[in-house]
């Protein structure tokens, strides 16, 4: 795990070692062990090193092949290195290291070395002789990769921030993206909020060569077929797959530890780390003195259960509050939802530099209610046949009723066709279209989320709903706000985070699952059957808390004042309608169940970020 950071400059002299070492200053925080840059008369390459496996210097990036002809660059990890690398019985290598596996299978097999890669990463690596870059990035998007391309440089890094300090990209806002940040809580896909900067799609690689950029995508759902499997077979292959994943999520050179919520996820992770450790697992726990927030009991539960080094992390409003600034600071890409994991990624970091999460569970396993609401919506498709001025007005009844969680469903009455592109955005949403419009002075009439998810979902008819839904948060949410926010706040402390429930074999054998297996009385029947005995009733049955802080009250109180002054610097700007940016803000202090706090914590951070960039 590392920062990565790249200037290739097409004609003239390339005189960019001063912004590459500018653009990996920048990120340090993701690198500590090492900064090494690579210098040539037409790239300029940048590493900051994290290192995890082969601790040997041997190992540090940027690094070049035995034949002196490809140079690269990569952040992540490649859980099943030994075994490509048993397939390449010619090339003469030097280290044990992920990377040089890499380089090496990509000189053998090209672009398909991709599809053998078991891991997360973002990589590049540069051919000296065709002046040529090749960009990858991994199948689910767990790591980062933006760029910057212009008449005479391609500019490409982990961070957005990184991108900027180079000198060569303008700081300038990108008011497209407004309401799309408003109503998903982030830029959404390749998008961003820098004009120009663009972000490679996950699963997607890309040759650069003169300013042309070729983007391929080797990694989709259209290859995945339903399956025929009866229940206990497909416990069984869940079972195998979720030890697995974690047994591959293991692998390091130095300690690994896990977050440990006291849910279902989380608790499976560490049930199957046990069994594959000799040793006690590191498991960490935020608690809140707020007993309504705190479910640290049943944390303690799994860790005496399975004989873990528990840490219990006691957060008290005053950390949040005194963390404040920093947090604001290690956000490289704005969003609603990326707090919560600053602290615990600080407090871990000062025992391992490895964590597994239970990131991707309610995803997979349909542990959200978005899940069963989108099956009822589906289900009752006979509302939609009923005629438009009847679905006009219990629109407007249901918007009238003043019940933000049942408002956002006043726009699909008004929907021409209920399917994954209409309902499942109007689900997902922070703000509704029209609500983010009337906050900016830039009105963006098409929801880029709604015309990728009709793309996709041409290809999906085999699939059932639930499928099709975790699809939705698998390109959406789960991309562009839990892992990414995940990356940016567990690096701000260079902690590598992994995740099992998004090893891509378990996704593609989820989603080839008929509903029935999915959606059941009892939460994420199907994983716990597959995984017990493992963990007790009192986790598996007990209601669903979710990991969050109360920033409900803390917004009416302690950071009242911030708040403000953060809104207020959005309000007075040109992009943003200053009228209905105070009104929102002023009627979430009155109380009014009309706006949710998220709405406004969104606000608070894009305004510092916008102002911290200086955009």
């Amino acid at each position: 795990m590392c920062g990565i950071a790249g200037i290739i400059h097409w004609s003239g002299a390339n005189g960019n070692e001063v912004a590459i070492q500018a653009m990996t200053l920048q990120i340090a925080h993701r690198g500590p062990d090492a900064h090494n840059i690579y210098v040539d008369p037409h790239a300029a390459l940048g590493h900051r090193r994290l290192s995890i496996i082969d601790l040997s210097e041997s190992a540090n990036q940027p690094m070049t092949d035995s034949s002196g002809r490809y140079v690269i660059i990569y952040n992540g990890e490649i859980y099943n290195y030994k075994e490509i690398k048993s397939q390449i019985a010619n090339y003469p290598f030097r280290t044990d290291s992920d990377t040089e596996v890499i380089l090496a299978g990509y000189i053998k097999w090209g672009p398909a070395v991709l599809d053998k890669l078991n891991g997360m990463f973002a990589l590049a690596i540069w051919d000296k002789e065709e002046e040529k870059l090749f960009i990858a990035r991994d199948r689910v998007g767990k790591k980062p990769l933006y760029y910057f391309n212009s008449s005479s440089n391609f500019v490409f890094g982990s961070e957005v921030r990184s991108l900027l300090a180079s000198g060569l990209v303008p700081r300038v806002l990108n008011t497209t993206f407004l309401p799309e940040y408003l109503m998903y809580q982030a830029p959404m896909d390749a998008h961003t909020l820098v004009q120009d900067v663009v972000q490679l799609k996950a699963g997607h690689y890309a040759f650069v060569k003169e300013g042309t950029i070729d983007s391929t995508s080797y990694w989709n759902y259209d290859s995945i077929e339903t399956t025929g499997d009866d229940y206990e077979k497909i416990r069984s292959t869940i079972k195998d797959l979720f030890i697995d994943a974690v047994r591959y999520r293991m692998v390091s050179d130095v300690p690994v530890g896990a977050f440990l919520s006291g849910g279902i996820d989380s608790s499976l992770v560490v049930a199957c780390m046990a069994e594959l450790s000799a040793e006690p697992v590191n498991t960490f726990n935020i608690s809140f003195a707020e007993q309504e927030f705190d479910e640290s009991q049943f944390a303690e539960q799994i860790a005496k259960k399975y004989n873990t080094k528990h840490h219990r992390i006691l957060i008290r409003p005053s950390a949040f509050l005194d963390s404040l600034e920093d947090i604001f600071a290690a956000t490289d890409s704005p969003s609603g939802d990326g707090a919560n994991t600053y602290l615990v990624a600080k407090h871990t970091r000062e025992k391992v530099k490895v964590a597994l999460s239970g990131l991707g569970g309610d995803e997979l396993f349909a542990g959200y209610s978005k899940f069963s609401m989108f099956k009822k919506i589906t289900g009752n498709a006979w509302v939609h046949h009923l005629p438009f001025f009847l679905r006009k007005w219990l629109a407007g009844y249901i918007e009238n009723s003043g019940n933000r969680g049942r408002i956002k469903l006043a726009d699909l009455m008004l929907q021409k066709k209920w399917d994954l592109a209409t309902i499942y955005p109007a689900l997902r949403k922070s703000y509704r279209h029209v609500e983010a419009n009337s906050l900016v002075t830039s009105k963006v009439n098409e929801d880029f989320v709604e015309t990728n998810l009709r793309r996709i979902e041409k290809g999906l008819n085999r699939m059932g709903d639930i499928s099709k839904c975790t699809i939705g948060e698998l390109e959406t949410y789960t991309r562009d706000v839990l892992l990414r926010d995940t990356d940016q706040m567990a690096m701000a402390h260079a902690l590598e985070v992994r995740a099992p429930f998004f090893d891509y074999r378990l996704i593609e054998y989820m989603l080839s699952l008929p509903d029935q297996h999915k959606l059941t009385s009892r939460p994420k029947q199907l994983l716990v059957d597959s995984l017990s005995p493992r963990i007790p009733e009192s986790i598996s049955e007990r209601k669903k808390m979710g990991f969050t802080f109360p920033i409900q009250k803390w917004l009416r109180h302690e950071l009242r004042d911030l708040a403000h002054q953060k809104i207020s610097f959005l309000a007075d700007r040109d992009e943003f309608n200053h009228k209905a940016v105070i009104e929102l803000w002023e009627n979430f202090q009155s109380g009014s169940p009309k706006v949710n706090w998220s709405q406004v914590w969104q606000l608070v951070v894009l305004g510092d970020w916008i102002g911290r960039n200086k955009l």
